[in-house]
């Protein structure tokens, strides 16, 4: 009998770079993407275009993109008419639209509301739509908790959503911005949100800061969500949110997917070793648990 297959969405070499401090060269950044290759990753977000000045770490999207390894579906971040220009040039066949559920965190993010944001999103999905554009995520961070505005109602993520289905988004992607989100609030939220659409349109992108993510992906498949962002090592933060940890790690997400009985076609030593350089030029150590073990197996077996 077959597994049942549940995808990653590796968003490392994007949301896992966008706030470190540390701008990593792209040779650098294109070697860690053909080691997420590598290792199984089919569907990875591979860069952004949006302002140079607002995000230093991702300027090279331009120069990125032309390069990647052949094979995976990659995606990148758009966040707004001169951002999807640059990525028509290059060749991009899937985007990723951002907004949020609450209007605080917009404002202070991409400068303006939710229903401003919705504006010209739709406008972009309908050029990048014209323009031979394939597949659009829609991304609503904020959806358990915001930084600014405190807890979220399920009722705004739906109202969010509705939208964004509305102009063409072929799935959202729910985030748990602050990594507050514990499996209760995950339960509330999926219920309402499964009940008007399917939950194979909806992806889950949860941060670890504590502790919880893993709870949350288990509650998650409780809904039949089979579709997760992660980062490989658990990189990642949100420039626009204090306090946010790090992405949900890839490494830790597929361990616990494959010992839960689902199918990932994520190879959990090559991942392991995937992020190693990346790390090195950041001067961070391993963190993710399942990385540690994985190397640590691997170290034992090479002595």
């Amino acid at each position: 009998m077959s597994k049942e297959r549940v995808a990653i969405i590796e968003v490392g070499p994007r949301d896992g770079l966008q706030n470190e401090p540390i701008t990593v060269p792209t040779e650098v950044k294109l070697a860690f993407i053909k080691h997420l290759v590598d290792a199984g990753l089919k569907e990875i977000e591979a860069t952004s275009f949006v302002s140079p000045k607002q995000i230093p770490q991702l300027a090279d999207a331009d120069a990125l993109w032309p390069q990647l390894p052949v094979g995976p579906a990659y995606s990148a971040l758009v966040a707004n008419e001169k951002g999807l220009e640059r990525a028509l040039a290059v060749g991009v066949k899937r985007i990723a639209v951002f907004t949020a559920a609450s209007s605080p965190f917009t404002e202070r993010n991409i400068g303006m509301t939710i229903d401003e944001s919705l504006v010209r999103f739709r406008s972009i999905i309908s050029q990048f739509r014209a323009n031979g554009g394939q597949f659009v995520r829609g991304y609503i961070s904020t959806a358990f908790e915001c930084p600014y505005a405190g807890k979220i109602e399920p009722k705004s993520v739906i109202r969010v959503a509705s939208e964004l289905f509305s102009m063409g988004v072929d799935e959202i992607s729910l985030g748990d911005t602050i990594g507050t989100a514990v499996p209760v609030e995950t339960k509330a939220l999926l219920r309402d949100i499964t009940g008007q659409f399917h939950p194979s349109k909806i992806a889950c992108h949860f941060h670890d800061t504590n502790g919880t993510a893993i709870a949350n992906v288990s509650e998650s498949l409780n809904f039949g969500i089979r579709r997760f962002d992660s980062s490989a090592a658990g990189l990642g933060g949100c420039p626009y949110a204090p306090g946010a940890g790090g992405n949900l790690a890839s490494d830790d997400l597929v361990y616990f997917l494959e010992r839960s009985g689902f199918e990932t076609g994520v190879n959990q030593s090559a991942l392991a070793q995937a992020s190693l350089q990346l790390l090195s030029v950041l001067e961070k150590s391993v963190a993710a648990h399942a990385q540690l073990s994985a190397l640590s197996r691997v170290s034992k077996t090479q002595s």
